[in-house]
């Protein structure tokens, strides 16, 4: 666990436009978890925020961003469009591997909900220079045409009682050739709210990047 790190607010910027975000990296960080959020969130996501604390005690970098600006964000339809949100994350990692800070760290995506979509997409477009995966309560099923060129490690979470989600989640595992696996957590519902279940979701992604990480 590490005792030191660098918390970094940065601002991102790609083709005239400016995303900021939270870089958090831990002394001897051993790789770095970049976050796609789902519709409707940000960087200030609690849940994401939750999970990427437990990633820093265990000396894995983080970063949360913003996929839109403001002003992209009040177009609803923005929010559901996983081709723009996954190059936005394909920029992203582009900027973190030339960033002299994290360019030597093997790279990990953890995505919720929409952004589950465009984390695999992005980790079909990178091969085997994204390492790992791990979508919480997320949508794989919106990015089905390319889950048969996902390479990365994936680990899908959903909760017992996120029904719906269960099947569209089992749908898109039968489609993934990697090595991967579908983790109910039981007795808990999509955003897992429900006491210690969020926990359980940290626990899981935590052990999950630091195997392939």
């Amino acid at each position: 666990m590490s005792l030191k790190e660098l918390n970094i607010p940065v601002k991102i910027r790609l083709d005239g436009i400016s995303l900021p975000g939270v870089l958090t990296i831990p002394e001897n960080a051993t790789g770095i978890v970049i976050f796609s959020h789902g519709s409707g969130s940000s960087r200030f996501s609690p849940r994401n925020n939750y999970v990427a604390r437990i990633l820093n005690e265990e000396g894995l970098a983080t970063l949360l961003f913003d996929l839109l600006t403001e002003e992209e964000d009040r177009n609803y339809e923005n929010r559901f469009n996983i081709d723009l949100l996954t190059l936005r994350l394909i920029d992203v990692t582009q900027w973190i591997q030339a960033y002299s800070k994290t360019e030597n760290l093997p790279i990990g995506y953890f995505g919720a909900s929409t952004g589950s979509a465009s984390a695999l997409k992005a980790a079909a477009f990178y091969d085997k220079d994204v390492k790992a995966v791990v979508s919480r309560g997320g949508r794989p099923d919106l990015a089905i045409l390319q889950l048969q060129k996902v390479t990365a490690p994936t680990l899908l979470l959903v909760g017992g009682w996120d029904q719906e989600v269960i099947i569209l989640n089992e749908k898109a595992y039968q489609k993934l050739e990697c090595h991967k696996k579908l983790e109910i957590i039981p007795e808990a519902s999509h955003l897992f709210q429900e006491p210690g279940k969020l926990k359980e979701v940290a626990r899981h992604t935590a052990n999950w990047f630091i195997k392939w990480l």
